[in-house]
């Protein structure tokens, strides 16, 4: 598929795939005219990519994870790799604690908020039109 499907069917901007291969982190082949051409295989790849990008690994960490994905049974790839992979979970569940103590202050304010307002629409007196 040229790059445009894969951009289509992944979501991910043509520029983004280009920086993608550019970085080591996707692959194609040419055709004589010079135009990308991907496998079905990169839209599943297109995707831990992006997954790996979200959860915010930057493009060389991506690229140290993603032989385990390609040589899944090289010693020395998954070896060094795990040490990577161990280390960027335990960030993302830093990350989520982070975040669910964000939320649970937003919660707290939310609730305040709440209640000032239901106290202000009981207390406030109706106004009447002046005869």
């Amino acid at each position: 598929m040229r790059i445009g499907e894969l951009s289509q069917r992944t979501g991910v901007s043509a520029r983004s795939l280009r920086y993608y291969e550019e970085q080591g982190l996707l692959s194609s082949s040419r055709s004589g005219a010079g135009q990308r051409h991907y496998s079905e295989a990169e839209v599943a790849r297109v995707t831990l990519i992006r997954q790996l990008f979200d959860a915010g690994m930057s493009s060389r960490v991506i690229a140290s994870v993603l032989p385990c994905v390609d040589v899944p049974s090289d010693p020395g790839v998954t070896a060094s790799a795990f040490v990577t992979m161990t280390r960027e979970r335990d960030r993302i569940d830093a990350d989520i604690a982070h975040l669910v103590e964000t939320r649970d202050a937003l919660d707290v304010l939310i609730g305040i908020n709440r209640r000032h307002w239901a106290e202000l629409s009981t207390a406030a007196e109706p106004v009447t039109p002046a005869a």
